[in-house]
């Protein structure tokens, strides 16, 4: 039960019905403001990846020791993304080649003499796929490079 002063006064409850309502649409007017930031935040970029046709290559000794990699580039939904810049470097990460995807996703890239790392018969050849609109791609073991 109330107790008897509050019955006789009031002078609290005058006018509350209409700061209810104008709380309330202050309330919902910020929280759509809110929402509406929310929504026009720019989307993250896609992530995307490579792969090459071979997965080790052995190369003969002595001057001609180049050779050709074929590197495809995909979205996460296994679409070739084209234009995407390419670049890869030789095992001994002394010397870089890149190239840039076509409509389908591919580039041929050749390296010429690639050099191991001093002391070693194994190397690997490291990539960076970048493209505008989606998460860099980096592999340092992207390709083995072995002397025999």
């Amino acid at each position: 039960m109330l107790p008897e002063n509050l019955k006789e006064n009031e002078a609290g409850t005058v006018g509350l019905p209409i700061r209810i309502v104008v709380l309330s649409i202050v309330g919902f007017v910020g929280f759509y403001a809110i929402l509406s930031a929310l929504t026009a935040a720019p989307a993250p970029d896609e992530p995307m990846y490579a792969i090459t046709n071979i997965s080790t290559v052995l190369p003969s000794s002595g001057e001609d020791s180049n050779f050709s990699l074929q590197i495809s580039v995909f979205d996460r939904e296994n679409r070739g993304i084209g234009e995407a810049n390419v670049i890869v470097w030789s095992p001994d990460r002394k010397k870089a080649y890149s190239g840039i995807t076509d409509s389908n996703g591919n580039v041929i890239i050749k390296v010429l003499n690639p050099e191991l790392p001093t002391g070693k018969s194994e190397g690997y050849v490291a990539v960076k796929v970048m493209r505008t609109g989606y998460r860099d791609f980096s592999e340092e073991y992207f390709l083995k490079v072995k002397r025999h």
